[in-house]
């Protein structure tokens, strides 16, 4: 039986970062991975697949509606949507092998199946074919992820009633599509195929898009996507669907209690993530399973056994490939005696829309419910110079930092490349930085980061310079 230092179990973002760390330190690391092609849900059917389609639907977007301003003349624009959905899968592709380059760079033992614990010291390896193989390691990372929740009164078909997977895979463009969930998968997808022509409807249970973001950023979004005509019922429960011939009907009843009914092509049903523990018998290696299937971790990743880890979506908490890329490493490093630090406080999150929306830290509701003190500084991007050049005059960025100290406590943005400008945004946060640092920092003219210098002069002293 052949003994590795570490097996990763999942071969997602946080099971491939957590193998290659390992392999770095100098450990004979193996990852187990049941399908095909390594990246998990992110880089298959989740992070990248959706973001390729974002892209592609934003060009065909700007043709449409930006293009004329600038002078430039598009004609007669359609949208191939079999070639569209090619290139998604081609990005994918290129993805996943570069998984396998990496692996194979670092040494990295690769094992298809599905791995399941005989013991806290031995995993058995299952191929496609039935065959099986064990294998031995001092330390295991369970790095599974997550799987889409299903509605148990409307189970998905994957035809007519989808998860976020079938809906980055038809076959062509549907004439309409209910979205059932007003979180960021929903609403990325929405948007996807809002631009291309679909007529999209969301239901969301509360009473706002977004709910866990800053709700000043849930309002904005709401009204940008609003103009791409998606139509919003809010604080509206979905009760059942009807699935008859290539149309479904979607049953709901809103607030008042009226009830609602919608015919269209597809029903996305996106209300949340599961974690993925099936098969992985933990029983036997003596790892405890909590509330709603989550595996129970210290602030080491460490499990119920001490010498197993569990990080990502399995462990709850905000179910982002970075997270688990981050805690894929700190509890690499800490079995190998080092002393990571990861703030979960400081994570990130995006909705890559368009505008897009990020944000990192505390929002006013969270500060207002903790007692908390703190002065707020917003600045529009409509008073940005690069905005106004490149026609993206949309959203703002909030600053908002203690009352007395001055130290950020979050940073809340809605507008264009907000997904790349957050980064500033939580490396001040890392290093305890205060809003007047932000503001004396001198930012490249001009660029859309100008925002956050200027949201920070004015959460500091009120003094913005552009407004």
């Amino acid at each position: 039986m052949e003994k590795f230092d570490l097996i990763v179990i999942g071969g997602g973002p946080g099971g491939y970062v957590s193998a290659i760390r390992g392999a770095q330190m100098g450990m004979k690391v193996a990852c187990v991975e049941k399908y095909s092609t390594l990246g998990g849900t992110c880089l298959n059917v989740g992070c990248i697949p959706s973001k390729a389609l974002l892209d592609s639907s934003e060009h065909f977007h700007q043709a449409k509606e930006k293009f004329a301003v600038h002078g430039i003349q598009t004609g007669d624009l359609k949208v191939d949507f079999t070639q569209m959905i090619k290139r998604k899968t081609d990005v994918v592709d290129n993805t996943t092998e570069g998984i396998n380059y990496l692996f194979s760079k670092n040494q990295v033992t690769r094992l298809e199946g599905l791995g399941s614990f005989v013991d806290a010291n031995t995993v058995k390896v299952t191929a496609q074919d039935g065959s099986e193989t064990q294998y031995q390691a001092d330390k295991f990372i369970i790095a599974t992820g997550s799987k889409p929740v299903d509605l148990p009164f409307m189970p998905c078909d994957k035809k007519r009633i989808i998860t976020s997977t079938e809906a980055l895979t038809l076959e062509k463009l549907p004439e309409s599509m209910v979205v059932i969930g007003g979180g960021v998968i929903g609403l990325e997808l929405g948007s996807v195929y809002a631009r291309l022509g679909t007529e999209v409807t969301v239901i969301e249970f509360m009473d706002r898009i977004v709910p866990p973001m800053d709700k000043e950023l849930g309002k904005t979004l709401q009204r940008s996507l609003k103009k791409l005509g998606i139509k919003f019922h809010l604080s509206t429960k979905v009760t059942g669907a009807t699935v008859k011939g290539d149309k479904v009907t979607v049953t709901a009843e809103d607030k008042k209690g009226k009830e609602l009914s919608f015919e269209t092509d597809h029903a996305l049903v996106s209300v949340g993530r599961r974690p993925y523990t099936d098969g992985l018998n933990l029983q036997a290696a003596g790892v405890e399973v909590g509330e709603r299937g989550f595996i129970p971790v210290n602030n080491h990743g460490q499990t119920s056994a001490s010498h197993i880890f569990a990080i990502g979506d399995v462990i709850g908490g905000a179910m982002l490939a970075h997270k688990a890329e981050e805690e894929g490493v700190c509890a690499v490093e800490f079995m190998n005696g080092e002393k990571p630090h990861m703030d979960h406080d400081l994570i990130p999150g995006v909705v890559y829309t368009w505008p897009e929306v990020a944000s990192v830290g505390k929002s006013e509701e969270q500060l207002k419910e903790a007692g908390i003190k703190f002065k707020t500084g917003k600045f529009p991007f409509r008073a940005s110079g690069r905005a106004r050049a490149s026609e993206e005059s949309e959203g703002f960025v909030k600053v908002l930092a203690d009352a007395e100290t001055d130290r950020i406590l979050g940073v809340h943005m809605i507008g264009p490349r907000c997904a790349d400008m957050i980064a500033e945004a939580v490396l001040a946060m890392e290093y305890r930085a205060s809003a007047e640092d932000i503001g004396r920092v001198c930012h490249a003219h001009p660029t859309y980061t100008e925002c956050f210098k200027e949201a920070a002069l004015m959460a500091t002293e009120n003094r913005p310079i552009h407004i």
